[in-house]
């Protein structure tokens, strides 16, 4: 058994917080250590700027060539440490001149690369390749690991105790003072009967549920309020059916319009291009994503850890188009092996509604936000209206037809702008509520 002596308590918490700050001091300079030793850029030539390089890498280099791994040309990481900075020169501003030459590292490499032929950059200068074989040095990231807390839930950050344990606390204090009140009032009665008091004994009532059934009024007004409110919501439920408003399933592969419409700024009508021509805006064919995933294939840009989408949850969401494409990073080229996805639908309107895309989106010029949302924003798609019947309508009743460049209708324009009274037509005012405009 160990005694504790309390006479050098101070003394004793004193040395262990010294000690516990000595180690503290020490894991914190060890770990800043390790983590300037990992972010260190410098590359091998000791020359260049690795910012600097990496603009000029996105803008020259990225279309074929990436760092750690083969895209159409080699991967480049630490390309200084394998040839010369002035053999690096030639190549880079002119490759094919360099393999005339008869360079045998020259024709080596157009020979490794089936080759292809690179671009000639004359416009680089020796500082801006200096730069570039300084970016190329950049080490491969680690990946990001969610870290959960251990505090146990509550909100605690570890400072002081969780919201659970004071709940907990002011529980048990609640139960202790109920338990006092009735062991004080058991004792009162028992003094009080101790001294001859006597205490008045109440009229027996009768229960709740049966002066309310006796009472003929209140049981009236309760079953008249009963009907009304279980029909308003019977109503409300019904009204719902077929509504999907905020409906977001889970797609086989994990498509991010934030980072493609949002980050990236990429054109709704690229993907969904039949959207300016057709009734229908299409589901966008996986050769579309290829165009630019042959040479994208892991995510580089922010995360969201919290919510797991981390940069190896996007690279491993790309891993799954190759497979359904049947793509080979390797040789950087299709096997033939192809897969279905089976990719689930959200907007669908119902049989005998007709909605036009073109007649939308080309035609009335209206933004793809205005139906679906502000999609740039939205990690996983949903469906942002009701898509209701109401909904349309209030749309046409609310929405300006333009005019402009429009003289094919422009004599009933005009016709109709003197029928209503108005400078500008509504849809509504131009026959857009007439039943056959919408079904069939």
């Amino acid at each position: 058994m160990i005694k504790v002596k309390f006479r050098n308590l101070p003394t004793q918490l004193s040395l262990l917080l010294l000690a516990l700050l000595l180690t503290f001091s020490t894991t914190t300079y060890a770990q800043e250590e390790m983590a300037a030793a990992t972010t260190e850029t410098a590359p091998a030539t000791g020359v260049g700027d690795a910012a600097a390089g990496k603009t000029l890498f996105n803008a020259n280099c990225a279309a074929c060539h990436k760092l750690y791994k083969k895209g159409v040309g080699p991967a480049l990481f630490g390309v200084g440490d394998k040839y010369d900075k002035e053999w690096l020169y030639k190549w880079i501003r002119n490759s094919q001149d360099f393999i005339k030459s008869g360079d045998p590292k020259a024709i080596a490499i157009f020979e490794e690369n089936n080759q292809s032929v690179m671009t000639a950059f004359p416009a680089l200068s020796d500082t801006d390749i200096d730069n570039i074989i300084a970016y190329t040095y950049t080490p491969k990231p680690e990946p990001t690991v969610a870290v959960t807390g251990a505090t146990g839930g509550g909100g605690g950050n570890g400072d002081g105790p969780t919201n659970n344990i004071i709940l907990a606390a002011l529980a048990l204090i609640f139960l202790l003072l109920v338990v006092m009140l009735v062991l004080v009032n058991k004792t009162l009665r028992r003094i009080a009967e101790a001294n001859g008091v006597e205490y008045e004994v109440s009229e027996k009532r009768p229960p709740i549920w049966k002066a309310f059934v006796q009472n003929q009024f209140l049981v009236f007004v309760t079953s008249i309020f009963l009907l009304l409110a279980s029909g308003y919501f019977a109503y409300g439920w019904m009204m719902q059916i077929g509504v999907d408003q905020g409906y977001a399933p889970v797609q086989p592969i994990h498509y991010s319009h934030k980072i493609h419409a949002g980050d990236n700024q990429i054109d709704c009508n690229y993907c969904h291009s039949s959207a300016r021509k057709s009734k229908h805006s299409g589901i966008p064919s996986l050769n579309v994503c290829m165009n630019c995933h042959k040479m994208i294939s892991e995510y580089n840009g922010e995360e969201d850890v919290e919510n797991g989408y981390t940069k190896e949850f996007y690279t491993n969401e790309i891993k799954k188009l190759y497979e359904a494409v049947g793509w080979d990073e390797s040789t950087q080229s299709y096997t033939g092996e192809e897969k279905p996805v089976k990719w689930v639908r959200i907007h669908n309107l119902p049989d005998f509604a007709y909605f036009n895309h073109s007649q939308h989106v080309t035609v009335a010029g209206i933004e793809c936000q205005t139906c679906h949302g502000p999609v740039e924003e939205m990690e996983i798609m949903s469906q942002f209206s009701p898509l209701t019947m109401g909904w349309c309508i209030n749309c046409h009743r609310e929405t300006n037809v333009d005019l402009k460049g429009n003289e094919y209708y422009k004599k009933i324009h005009e016709e109709l702008s003197k029928k209503y009274g108005v400078d500008q037509l509504t849809i509504a005012q131009m026959g857009g509520l007439e039943c056959g405009k919408c079904h069939y």
